[in-house]
């Protein structure tokens, strides 16, 4: 990794050994910008104040190997990255003003795309992750994690039930609990329909009456309109002496047949004035017609107006014209017959939940059995791992029970709670020597134990879940002497098939290591900057015997090293 402005860290390259490397230092000198630097590759969150004082950005880069073909490669190439070498570059920047860019094989990615890769590139483990240990739903995880398929098959079918359970039980409390406010939407659906089928009404009726209506109103001035206009056109056989048009357009189109051989366009004009004659022949008819035909029946006009206030009683409530009216009408009915079937639809709501239940009971006991095979075999493999680690008499034993709930589910003849994840709650115990009682890790652990179990949990991890690398944060806290030294040959054996990184204050520890990392600061008056340098030879053994003893030329503390040094190459 090279490291940029980040924190105290003002240029740094971090050469990891492919086994086991230890990140030593003063306590503030900058080991926790390594781990922080790691974080970042993987996506982890970009907070501004990580970037360095008077700096406009911070950077990280890191080359990380990976397999042809493994997940990760594969996800990054589909994500159009490109391996360099067999080797992934990835890269992220932090502004001063909060910005974040990530970039993954020369390919400018989102910040979730690291993330994604992180569960199959690195498994990272701090004090806050002993913290979260202690937590119930992260010890049913880490159970359901070492037991693999057994438990994850289970569990997926499991899942599946629940959420159907929870939607045809968040359907069915609905519509039973709003069973009056249905009943009383269907009563008064059935009452606007009824009114609209009193009604009878018919698509387009409230023009048309409208239209008849206002003729019906205006008869007498409509029919002598047309009286006079009529014998304007065709003449009044009262007045024979009156001149109309009709006689007029005649004469006028005689005179011009009388010469229309001797000039084509008056020819034109006289075939212009038959059109108007005839056209205004048939006018004339039509308002003989419509003189005759003129309803200007009083009881008629009653009857429409009768009939245009029933319409309008219903458009009044149902919508804006009668075409409205109609709409609505056929949408309340499919909603009512909706409301209606809405008894039935419990009905078979609740025979559906009785089934998932019944269903989810026998997922919930598969998947509780599944739990307590895996959970010997994981208690099992802790505690001898613990022997290794300094606690060769310590037990752990892993608690899985359920809690009774009268409106649970049925597992193990018992009505219990469940949730998403099953049935089971599930508890590491620790019991440290013969005789003690198994507590709970929280209440019965030490710092110094609590650190192994994590450990010893983590190495049990490796042989069946295995990651490339293994960052560990101080989680050898609080330990000391001889468990010292058996967590620093536990991280040994666990580098021989992964990548492992240590922060650690622990000289039994950083003995251990293959590659020993300094992380120093100096204050040249105005800016404080941290180096990271790889230790060798004689600077090795000055820092192992400043971690001993505060004094890194004392020579009691040197000796003291270098048998440290000289123990864990023979062993390892």
């Amino acid at each position: 990794m090279r490291i940029r402005s980040l924190g105290v860290i003002d240029d740094a390259v971090v050469e990891l050994s492919p086994g086991f490397t230890a990140v030593t230092g003063e306590t503030g000198a900058g080991k926790t910008m390594v781990v922080t630097s790691l974080g970042l590759l993987l996506g982890g969150r970009a907070d501004p104040a990580l970037v360095r004082i008077g700096a406009k950005s911070a950077v990280v880069e890191g080359r990380v190997t990976v397999p042809a073909g493994a997940p990760a490669a594969v996800r990054a190439e589909e994500a159009g990255a490109e391996l360099d070498d067999g080797a992934l570059l990835i890269s992220r920047t932090i502004s001063a003003e909060g910005r974040s860019r990530a970039h993954l094989g020369g390919r400018s990615v989102p910040v979730s795309m690291l993330t994604e890769l992180a569960d199959e590139l690195v498994a990272v483990h701090g004090q806050t992750d002993q913290q979260g240990l202690l937590k119930a739903a992260r010890q049913r995880q880490a159970l359901d994690r070492y037991a693999g398929d057994a438990v994850a098959g289970s569990h997926a079918k499991y899942v599946a039930a629940y959420r159907r359970l929870k939607a045809v039980s968040g359907e069915l409390a609905e519509l039973t609990t709003r069973a009056r406010e249905r009943a009383q939407e269907a009563d008064l659906l059935r009452f606007g329909l009824n009114e609209v089928a009193g009604v009878e009404p018919l698509a387009g009726e409230d023009v048309e009456l409208a239209a008849e209506a206002e003729r019906l109103g205006h008869a007498e001035a409509l029919a002598s309109a047309a009286s006079v206009a009529h014998a304007a056109l065709a003449g009044n056989p009262e007045d024979p002496e009156g001149v109309d048009a009709t006689t007029l357009v005649a004469g006028a189109g005689r005179a011009l047949d009388a010469v229309r051989s001797h000039d084509p366009a008056l020819a034109a004009l006289a075939d212009r004035m038959g059109e108007i004659s005839i056209l205004l022949a048939d006018v004339a008819g039509e308002l003989a017609g419509y003189a005759d035909n003129l309803d200007a029946d009083p009881r008629r006009l009653a009857v429409v107006e009768e009939r245009r206030a029933a319409l309008t009683a219903l458009t009044r409530k149902y919508g804006e014209d009668i075409n409205a009216v109609l709409a609505w009408a056929e949408e309340g009915a499919g909603r009512l017959t909706e409301l209606e079937g809405d008894d039935d639809r419990i009905g078979e709501l609740t025979v559906e939940r009785d089934a998932l239940r019944s269903e989810l009971s026998g997922l919930a006991q598969a998947l509780t059995d599944a739990r307590t095979e895996a959970a010997a075999r994981f208690a099992d493999a802790v505690t001898a791992e613990l022997a290794h680690l300094a606690m060769p008499h310590a037990r752990v034993t892993i608690d899985i029970r359920q809690s009774d709930d009268p409106d649970g589910i049925e597992v193990g003849g018992r009505s219990v709670a469940y949730s998403s994840s099953g049935a089971d709650e599930v508890e590491l115990l620790l019991a440290p020597h013969p005789g003690a009682q198994p507590r709970p890790i929280a209440k019965g652990a030490s710092g110094g134990e609590l650190s192994r179990v994590m450990l010893a949990v983590e190495v049990v991890f490796a042989g069946t879940d295995p990651v490339p690398t293994y960052l560990f944060d101080e989680v050898d806290a609080g330990v000391g002497g001889k468990a010292a030294v058996e967590i620093g040959r536990r991280l040994a054996k666990l580098a021989k098939t992964a990548q492992v990184v240590v922060v650690t204050h622990l000289p039994q520890v950083a003995a251990f290591a293959d590659r020993q990392l300094l992380v120093e600061k100096t204050n040249d008056g105005s800016v404080t900057r941290s180096g990271v340098t790889v230790l060798e030879g004689e600077d090795r053994v000055r820092e192992l015997s400043r971690m001993l003893a505060g004094q890194e030329d004392s020579e009691t503390a040197r000796a003291h090293a270098e048998e440290l040094l000289a123990t864990a190459r023979a062993e390892v």
